[in-house]
């Protein structure tokens, strides 16, 4: 049985099994009755291939508390728009598929970048922003969850957790943050939470001193995980990511924009596995290594934010109580690992580890080579006042590919 302990910034609501799944799902039924919930999932064109995603829509079909799906679906040409259109009709639940690529969202975009608004870059940030424009411009959800297109484990016991704490109208949780350990097939997995984040932020601690949001930033148990749930009042103010530091950004803006007691964490799954990044040491501009220097530089930018002062004396020193603290860690993993019959390769972990300590230094340098530097898509609120038809043409631009394309 799960612990039921209370230890950090945020509030912790586990699976104690001691309720089952179908009657959780039974009352949040009623719950939304008088709230709509609407799921985001940010797809790649190639996800459609993969054995992930139709084993969702098979899961989705089952699920009686949402009202809308949004697809956001990037990479896709004309014939795959298509094609993937034809892949979504098997969801039986209302949704609509923003073909993020296709000329219509491209004129927006263009519309965009013309005021200065547009996202920097494309990925996940960018895919998930217009998501929640265009979530926005249906005006009728009062709860967004969201999570990604590649879990393997995927069951609507997750999406019903998730969900949970935010809908439910005697909770004031305004943000939910999902949670699971990171094993599959025998091997214990999620090494950028382990053996950056988790050491990274004890370094910071250490370094720098007694700071509140690295409490906060701590208090989750896997501040890296896709999945979260929003009241929808709190979207307008969001500022997302455009860089892998999605997950971490998002923390920031809820830390910006909410107080702790309104954030809550909530476990979701007993085992979670999806697709694999690599490690990719050979190429800083991708896998893990990518994702890694995106952390460090959205962690980094948000102390900043709040008066920390860096240097380079203070990159060096924070480099140094990381690799040892993280090396450590991976004695800790392995001898867990160990005890519960897991696989851990710990010549691989330390080279994560050193890995992970030179793209930490190359994230500060960059810091203090350009600290303006912001991967921040603007706000929709800031979008709405320099152009206030553009949401409702991002709208009218999904719902004519609709008619074009259905």
């Amino acid at each position: 049985m799960a612990d039921f302990h209370q230890n950090g910034a945020v509030a912790t609501l586990h699976n104690l099994r001691t309720r089952s799944p179908e009657d959780l799902e039974r009352e949040l039924v009623t719950i939304t009755g008088r709230q709509k919930v609407t799921l985001i999932l940010p797809s790649l064109y190639s996800e459609l291939e993969g054995p992930a995603l139709p084993a969702i829509l098979d899961e989705l079909n089952t699920v009686k508390f949402i009202h809308h799906v949004v697809i956001g679906l990037d990479r896709a040409s004309k014939k795959e728009y298509k094609a993937a259109r034809k892949f979504f009709s098997r969801l039986e639940l209302p949704h609509s598929v923003l073909w993020n690529d296709g000329p219509r969202l491209q004129a927006i975009d263009a519309r965009l970048a013309e005021a200065g608004l547009a996202p920097s870059e494309p990925g996940k940030g960018r895919n998930v922003w217009y998501c929640v424009g265009y979530t926005l411009s249906r005006a009728e959800s009062d709860v967004i969850a969201l999570h990604d297109c590649d879990i393997l484990t995927y069951s609507k016991d997750m999406l019903a957790r998730l969900v949970y704490p935010v809908a439910h109208p005697d909770f004031t949780y305004q943000f939910c943050k999902g949670y699971y350990p990171r094993t599959a097939e025998g091997k214990m997995n999620g090494r950028v939470s382990r053996l950056l984040v988790a050491p990274l932020l004890l370094a910071l601690r250490k370094t720098l001193g007694e700071n509140d949001y690295l409490d906060y930033l701590r208090s989750f148990r896997y501040p890296l995980a896709g999945e979260f749930a929003m009241r929808s009042s709190i979207l307008p103010a969001m500022r997302i990511p455009s860089d892998w530091g999605l997950e971490i950004g998002t923390l920031s803006e809820v830390w910006r924009n909410l107080a702790p007691r309104s954030v809550c964490q909530v476990e979701i799954s007993d085992a979670y596995d999806h697709k694999h990044q690599p490690l990719s040491e050979d190429d800083a501009s991708k896998g893990l290594s990518r994702m890694s220097t995106d952390i460090c530089k959205a962690i980094f930018r948000k102390l900043a934010t709040d008066g920390t002062v860096f240097s380079k004396e203070t990159f060096r020193a924070l480099k140094a109580s990381y690799y040892r603290i993280a090396l450590d860690f991976v004695e800790t993993y392995y001898n867990d690992a160990r005890m519960n019959g897991l696989y851990v390769d710990r010549h691989r972990e330390e080279r994560a580890v050193e890995l992970f300590a030179a793209n930490m230094v190359e994230a500060g340098r960059t810091f203090l080579d350009n600290p303006m530097e912001t991967p921040f898509i603007p706000a929709w609120s800031r979008v709405q006042a320099a152009d206030p038809d553009l949401v409702r043409d991002l709208y009218e631009a999904v719902q004519e590919d609709d008619k074009e394309f259905g």
